[in-house]
């Protein structure tokens, strides 16, 4: 069921302009912000009608935290009216989380240490519905499901809205006369669950619980074996089912290399929905394989993932924003555009790791001789070098290979919009294809995300184009993480040093 009728109002649709709510339902807080679109509102009516006619009772309001989790409110049917009048709120200290929950800044304390006001007393912000977004889901009973994006209880935006922050990068594009399409590429691991959930699997705050038990679901080392994927033909039905469900751009499920390693492929398509898409369906793969068995994680490398790690090739190319035309491909291969962007992907690659690669376990992903990156180059369509070129008329596009499959999709876009933007105002020359990725003299990849994030702080582009509050936030919240696996005594550790001394 589609979430918008776009057909003029004279036939039958909703149309531009049409905004279907009762005059008591516009006065909130979203029409008094102007937070929404003539679209939007058309949405909202959409979205109305299939609550009603499909019988749903629960619709769940998410947002995309700074780690790309989502994380809301789930509202009964009698509730949405006045979450579309004036969204939904919830504790802004869960922008100030790290990965286990911790908040990372002194919020009860004067200055709060944000450097952004809002944040003190963990009050609330504003989740904003995005109706366009709105989703049935195939897997829960008479539920929908809709995006949110973050503003201050005062209507102003709040900087670490990170579908916000997108969407800003890809505005400063257009006005620069271009747009971005996006294809993806997500591996991840699927185990068999084993374990029911016992006292040794409760966390808190900074220090997660251990994780339930899990057996293979395959033996790795074939490649896009038919055979291989057919014992899987369950779970392969049931996330088809639930994608295609969700009305998501599925193109193709595949068996990876590794042990219990998948990947999905999604069309590509403009680069604001590419990243919803992704959003949508972490969480649905996650949710389907729960609800049947299974453990899915994308997580790049977990334990027994020795063979091989998962990655999130992010497929780019740009488009003349006034003509929808390719610009990436002439007849020598590459136009100047493509290559003034490349420039950018590569001066800028370092610093982009922090976004691209976000956790402390993806960096164990960038080894030589693996189909990942471990230096900063370019090449022909060679899939060792950190971005692949592929070069055949309109499909030519920019393939950035070092991401993992873990990072906060809005961030990751915004990265190579960042950095292919300077290249473009810089003309920057990302000099001749290497042949030897992984023995081309150039600049290594970060070793951890510690390197990662000073390599971030070191770049000016991104505190400039992304704001430096939202680059200091980012980077505090990551180093509370990274400071927190340092201070953690590893089995490494116990194994090598406990009996030898």
């Amino acid at each position: 069921m589609r979430s918008a009728d776009e057909r003029p109002v004279a036939e039958g649709g909703d149309g531009p302009s049409a905004r279907p709510m009762l005059a008591a339902d516009r006065d909130g807080f979203i029409s008094r912000n102007g937070l929404w679109t003539e679209r939007q509102y058309a949405a909202a009516g959409q979205m109305r009608r299939v609550i009603d006619e499909l019988g749903l009772e629960l619709v769940r309001f998410s947002f995309a935290d700074q780690h790309g989790v989502l994380r809301g409110k789930t509202l009964v049917r009698e509730a949405v009216p006045a979450a579309l009048r004036s969204g939904v709120t919830a504790p802004s200290s869960l922008l100030l989380k790290d990965t286990s929950g911790k908040t990372a800044f002194p919020v009860f304390e004067p200055g709060n240490g944000v450097g952004v006001a809002g944040f003190a007393g963990a009050g609330d912000v504003v989740l904003v519905p995005d109706p366009t977004t709105f989703r049935v889901l195939p897997w829960a009973e008479r539920t929908g499901w809709v995006l949110c994006d973050v503003r201050f209880p005062t209507g102003t935006a709040v900087p670490f809205c990170t579908r916000s922050v997108l969407r800003s990068r890809l505005g400063a594009l257009a006005v620069a006369g271009y747009d971005l399409t996006i294809g993806v590429e997500l591996e991840f691991h699927v185990f068999r669950s084993t374990e029911d959930m016992t006292e040794r699997h409760v966390g808190r705050p900074g220090a997660p619980g251990l994780p339930r038990a899990t057996s293979p679901v395959s033996g790795g080392s074939q490649l896009l074996h038919e055979e291989g994927l057919d014992q899987l033909d369950d779970l392969v039905q049931l996330l088809h089912r639930g994608l295609t469900g969700l009305d998501l751009p599925l193109r193709s499920i595949e068996l990876e290399f590794g042990p219990n390693q998948l990947e999905l492929t999604l069309h590509a398509r403009d680069a604001a929905g590419a990243a919803d898409d992704v959003m949508l369906t972490r969480a649905a793969v996650r949710q389907i394989c729960r609800r049947h068995g299974y453990h899915a994680t994308f997580m790049s490398r977990p334990a027994g993932a020795e063979t091989a790690s998962t990655g999130w090739h992010l497929h780019q190319s740009l488009t003349d924003h006034a003509t929808g035309a390719p610009v990436f491909a002439a007849p020598e291969g590459l136009s100047a555009v493509a290559r003034h962007y490349l420039g950018g992907l590569l001066e800028h690659a370092r610093a982009a790791t922090a976004f691209t690669t976000p956790t402390v376990n993806g960096y164990k992903r960038y080894l030589p001789f693996s189909l990942a990156p471990d230096r900063v180059v370019w090449g022909a369509d060679n899939k060792g070098a950190m971005v692949r070129a592929v070069v055949g008329g309109a499909g030519t596009r920019l393939e950035n290979r070092s991401g993992e499959p873990a990072a906060n999709p809005y961030l990751y876009i915004a990265s190579q919009v960042v950095s292919g933007m300077d290249g473009l105002a810089r003309r920057l020359d990302p000099g001749p294809p290497v042949e030897d990725p992984y023995a081309a003299r150039a600049s290594d990849l970060p070793k951890s995300l510690a390197g990662a994030l000073d390599a971030l702080d070191a770049d000016p582009v991104f505190a400039r184009d992304l704001g430096e509050e939202a680059v200091t936030w980012y980077s505090a919240l990551k180093r509370a993480e990274f400071a927190r696996y340092l201070a953690h005594v590893s089995d490494w550790e116990q194994r090598e040093y406990f009996q030898l001394f």
